[in-house]
């Protein structure tokens, strides 16, 4: 029996094409195995990609006719499993779209005011922010910003702040959130995420169209956030496109009075 066969087609119709001998049978003389496989494999697509057209019924009653048919046939079967296989990583990727879309429409992103910002007294690379998100006190929130952006580009200014994260204790203080912002690859430009003109603390951010906006689902709890990993699957598909907007692959991050921008970062992470 030969080691190498192509199978034609399915079910009880199905044909093998044999490519390469039996160990018993003779090789092309002066001619390794190898070259053989080769040959065979040459003949194989010159087959499939150009089909000879019968010029007679003698023609097509022939064997080598018939041959070619078997093989054509079997070339006609690739190219619709190729176009299923093709057909089903594009359904692979509408859905994965869709996951991430539906864990972004999860995250509670406001607009914020920065009421007041300092140095962490314990920590030389944070600031502590308190920001005014509508809700009736303002959040503490500690952010590595100080190696990046001066103290008066943050105090009274519009930010984009992640509202359902889980607290967390850094260097004694209780930080309740997290101000997005724009970076490029080497992290050595970073620059706050910043709401539209008009746009109020408090006002909820969404990605997509009016029509998302108003499908959008209440915000996942802090707790759901961190045991889904909800950020850690949005996170890699927030970017800045060519003209600085706030994108989730192609959905704009948006308030109602307008998109989310960097001042000048393209094509930046957000985080």
């Amino acid at each position: 029996m030969a080691a190498n066969v192509l199978k034609c087609g399915t079910g009880i119709g199905a044909r093998l094409i044999f490519l390469s001998p039996s160990p018993k049978s003779p090789r092309p003389f002066g001619h390794s195995l190898a070259h053989f496989h080769q040959i065979t494999a040459n003949s194989y697509r010159s087959i499939c990609s150009k089909p000879k057209v019968c010029d007679s019924a003698a023609d097509a009653s022939s064997p080598s006719a018939r041959r070619r048919s078997v093989v054509s046939s079997f070339c006609a079967a690739t190219d619709v499993e190729k176009a299923q296989v093709e057909a089903e990583a594009i359904s692979d990727g509408d859905e994965e779209q869709k996951k991430i879309k539906d864990a972004a429409d999860l995250l509670d992103i406001r607009v914020g005011l920065v009421l007041r910002a300092w140095r962490h007294e314990e920590a030389d690379s944070l600031y502590v922010e308190e920001v005014d998100i509508g809700e009736p006190e303002p959040r503490i929130i500690c952010s590595g910003l100080v190696n990046y952006i001066p103290i008066d580009h943050i105090q009274e200014r519009k930010v984009v702040v992640l509202a359902n994260l889980k607290p967390r204790n850094m260097r004694g203080v209780k930080s309740c959130g997290m101000l997005m912002a724009a970076s490029d690859a080497s992290h050595e430009n970073v620059e706050l995420l910043v709401p539209p003109e008009g746009s109020l603390p408090g006002q909820r951010i969404w990605f997509g169209s009016e029509d998302d906006h108003q499908n959008q689902p209440p915000p996942a709890t802090p707790n759901q956030i961190q045991k889904k990993k909800i950020w850690e699957l949005v996170q890699p598909h927030l970017k800045t496109d060519d003209t600085c907007m706030a994108m989730l692959g192609m959905h704009i991050m948006r308030t109602s009075a307008g998109v989310i921008i960097s001042r000048s970062l393209k094509h930046a992470n957000i985080s």
